[in-house]
């Protein structure tokens, strides 16, 4: 079986994940490929789409999310994630019992008293009216019935795991700073989500399992399960087994890929590229070595943005008075630097409309 070592996977990742050339996509067409963009920052996957797309345009993906064509949700490792509409409606379902497992894994003893079926009736009941509500609120109304030390169990219960929820722009819109308004999906989208799948098939677990690896492989199981958060995927990987090829890493892990996704040379020049906080580049994988040093993993959850030289996570950055700031984590050779600076210089312009193009190299 073919090993493939760090920079054979690197450059496959950086392909899949359209940061080795920008991409000539739609923004929808970008998010439904990546299978959506971690966004618990508002603003982050316009920057993550920038790096991504060529002449990328923020008042695009602005349209999509007040079009109803991408939503803001509660996804992938309970998350939010800005997904498309088609995606929230069919992967929802499928997502519903890990996102009760992981909020009973932070409030369990908070909710041991509360039946959860009669608290997710309860708030159907509270959201039928079509009105917008904060958590809080929801889980202040809920507390009349399930009186608790603190409220907050309920509403994070009710939000991201019981009632299937979309986040209301201007949340989420280009430049705009708004508080979160939840809405049940259905209502925002017009139509109810599909339905969980009969007992003894996963379609959507199959349909995962070939979509993650169009954007992340060649990748093994547990890097699945890392991105997604589902534990139930292993007869969906079987099913699909026999449509995929085999390699092995240099830990000797078996990694699984479409047959006619990109493999680049190992050899292939990667651009410097800027990522946002939570990019899922870093965040797919439960090994990220092919893309970041085991000494500086913890940025990727950290919400730490982050700058690939030659693909691998290289600096770190933010912006200070319209200056971009960049702070290497390794020594950086003059023509790295200067290439650094060269695309902190876009990114600034970017950010600030054209009217400044700062970077600042510590």
């Amino acid at each position: 079986m073919t090993v493939l070592d760090n920079r054979a996977l690197n450059r496959a990742t950086l392909a899949r994940q359209l940061l080795l050339d920008r991409a000539d996509l739609p923004v929808l067409d970008a998010v439904a490929h990546l299978c959506g963009m971690q966004a618990q920052e508002p603003q982050e996957p316009f920057i993550g789409l920038w790096s991504r797309l060529r002449g990328f345009d923020p008042a695009a993906l602005s349209g999509l999310l007040v079009g109803r064509d991408v939503v803001r949700t509660h996804l992938m490792r309970r998350t939010v994630h800005l997904v498309t509409a088609d995606d929230v409606v069919a992967w929802r379902a499928r997502h519903d019992a890990m996102l009760r497992q992981r909020v009973l894994g932070v409030y369990r003893r908070d909710l041991a008293d509360v039946d959860l079926d009669e608290l997710a009736a309860a708030g159907r009941a509270l959201m039928a009216d079509g009105e917008p509500r904060t958590m809080g609120e929801l889980a202040r109304t809920m507390a009349e019935r399930w009186p608790l030390p603190e409220p907050r169990p309920l509403g994070e219960m009710l939000v991201s795991a019981l009632i299937p929820m979309a986040q209301l722009p201007p949340r989420g819109v280009w430049r705009a700073k708004a508080g979160v308004r939840n809405v049940p999906i259905s209502t925002w989208l017009g139509r109810e989500l599909d339905p969980p799948a009969p007992n003894g098939c996963d379609p959507v677990g199959e349909t995962l399992v070939r979509r993650y690896l169009a954007a992340y492989g060649p990748a093994a199981t547990a890097d699945l399960r890392s991105w997604c958060g589902l534990a139930g995927l292993p007869a969906a990987v079987a099913a699909v087994r026999g449509e995929l090829v085999s390699f092995r890493d240099e830990r000797g892990r078996e990694l699984l890929d479409l047959p006619d996704a990109p493999r680049p040379d190992p050899g292939t020049p990667a651009p410097v590229r800027f990522l946002p906080a939570f990019d899922n580049a870093l965040l797919g994988y439960d090994d990220r070595t092919r893309i970041v040093d085991d000494a500086h993993r913890g940025v990727s959850i950290a919400g730490t943005r982050v700058v690939l030289v030659d693909g691998r996570v290289s600096a770190t950055w933010t912006v200070r008075d319209g200056t971009v700031v960049v702070e290497p984590l390794r020594d950086l050779s003059r023509a790295d630097r200067d290439a650094v600076a060269e695309e902190g210089e876009a990114l600034a312009s970017f950010l600030s409309d054209g009217e400044k193009a700062a970077v600042e190299i510590a």
